[in-house]
C-alpha cells in the first residue's frame, strides 16, 4: 500500500491521569466540570466538552510530581474566575495560580490537583 492510500487521520489523544486517592480525585474533576462517561474501581474515563482524561487508580510520586498537561481553552480569565468562583482550595489540596501573558504567545495559569498533577490552563494571544 502506498503512503498516499493510508489513512492516519488522529481522532483522539486521552491521557491517563494517576491519583494518589482515587475518590477524591474523581469528586475533584467532577466539581471542576467533567462527567464520568464510565467508571469501574481502576479507572474512570471524564470529558469536559471535546476533552476526555483518563483517571487512574495509580500513583506513584515521581509520575504525579513530573506530569505535566496542557488544556487550551477560549478565554483562560474566565476559566479562571470559574476556578476561584468553585472555591476549590477550601475542599482540596490544590494550587491555583494567576493568569498571566506568557513568552510562547499564550495567556496562561497553572492548576496542580490533588495528585500533583500540573495543568496549564490557557489561550492564544
Amino acid at each position: 500500500m502506498t503512503p498516499s492510500a493510508l489513512n492516519l487521520t488522529t481522532l483522539e489523544l486521552k491521557n491517563f491521569i494517576p491519583c494518589k486517592d482515587f475518590k477524591i480525585s474523581v469528586d475533584f474533576y467532577t466539581q471542576l466540570g467533567f462527567d464520568i462517561l464510565w467508571q469501574d474501581g481502576q479507572l474512570c474515563l471524564l470529558a469536559l466538552g471535546q476533552t476526555k482524561i483518563f483517571l487512574q487508580n495509580f500513583y506513584e510520586k515521581d509520575l504525579a510530581d513530573n506530569y505535566m498537561l496542557h488544556l487550551q481553552v477560549a478565554n483562560a480569565d474566565d476559566w479562571y474566575q470559574h476556578l476561584n468562583q468553585l472555591d476549590l482550595q477550601s475542599q482540596f489540596d490544590i494550587t491555583l495560580t494567576s493568569p498571566e501573558d506568557c513568552q510562547w504567545n499564550m495567556r496562561e495559569f497553572v492548576l496542580i490537583d490533588p495528585s500533583g498533577v500540573l495543568w496549564r490552563i490557557g489561550h492564544s494571544l
